[in-house]
């Protein structure tokens, strides 16, 4: 109790800060963190992996697997993460305010993607170092087409982290990308509006189900058909499932990390689950 008063009390003056600077996006933290206790009553959703994921997901696409942009990726990794490390960036587990690097089967996921559907438009949330965000940035400069939106509202309090937004974002390939600072549940619509259809989403910022539910109405509704959509950390409640179960309209895939031999990133435990929806045209199957 007092450890916790003590705590309250040394991170009060960044609280007002945060307050004053930005009233709205304070109370929507707030809010959120009062969802994500409620939340937590529920009982775990009991998703189970897809065996062989990678492999269907190639012929949900209509792609011969394996596939080139699998040795593509494979490539482009150390070369990514070496970027990092080379600033004195620790990569892995929990090294980003307590939360992960990507994965790299949801980043391979996203790489397959991005080079098979070759998309114009493509959306993400949440950001931090941009591992991902630099993955689909190669791949649409690969494909000689296409533009990265990212939404992303960096840690309130954990100012230190600031600095490294982006940070695993290369130069050549920042002209195909927009970055836009502040919470999907404000950032999200407008963006969408202005756009009017998009070819790729990308969840991976705050994983209350309240706000997957929330992004996931938003973007679907402004998927072309064919187009895709990735959530990562489904495990962490129901909204995937409840997303997969709504409409017939989509093919959807749960996929699992596969176990790595080396730190940093963690082998697959049951948790880290993400999920891969493709919009179909009604009637198709």
């Amino acid at each position: 109790m007092i450890a916790a008063a003590l705590s309250y009390i040394r991170k009060a003056p960044r609280i007002y800060t945060y307050v004053r600077a930005d009233p709205v996006e304070a109370w929507l933290r707030l809010r959120a963190k009062a969802v994500k206790r409620w939340e937590r009553r529920k009982p775990p959703c009991p998703y189970v992996p897809d065996a062989g994921w990678e492999r269907q997901l190639h012929e949900i696409l209509g792609i011969q697997w394996p596939c080139s942009a699998t040795e593509e990726f494979w490539a482009l990794w150390p070369r990514v993460i070496g970027s990092l490390t080379a600033k004195g960036i620790k990569v892995g587990v929990g090294h980003f305010n307590g939360w992960n690097d990507g994965d790299p089967a949801f980043v391979r996921a996203v790489w397959c993607l991005t080079r098979h559907l070759r998309p114009r438009h493509v959306v993400e949330t949440g950001v931090a170092r941009g591992v991902t965000s630099r993955f689909i940035l190669e791949a649409l400069e690969r494909n000689e087409t296409g533009h990265l939106w990212s939404i992303d509202l960096p840690p309130s309090l954990a100012t230190d982290f600031h600095a490294e937004i982006g940070a695993a974002v290369a130069t050549h390939c920042r002209h195909r990308w927009s970055y836009i600072r502040g919470s999907s549940q404000r950032r999200l619509p407008g963006l969408l509006a202005s756009l009017g259809q998009i070819d790729l989403f990308v969840h991976d910022s705050l994983h209350t189900e309240a706000n997957v539910r929330f992004e996931l109405q938003q973007a679907w509704s402004a998927l072309r058909p064919g187009g895709a959509i990735v959530v990562d950390d489904i495990d962490l409640n129901w909204s995937f499932h409840s997303f997969a179960q709504t409409c017939a309209e989509r093919k959807t895939l749960v996929c699992g990390a596969e176990p790595l031999e080396h730190e940093p990133f963690r082998p697959f435990d049951g948790k880290g689950l993400f999920g891969i929806a493709q919009k179909i045209d009604a009637g198709q199957s």
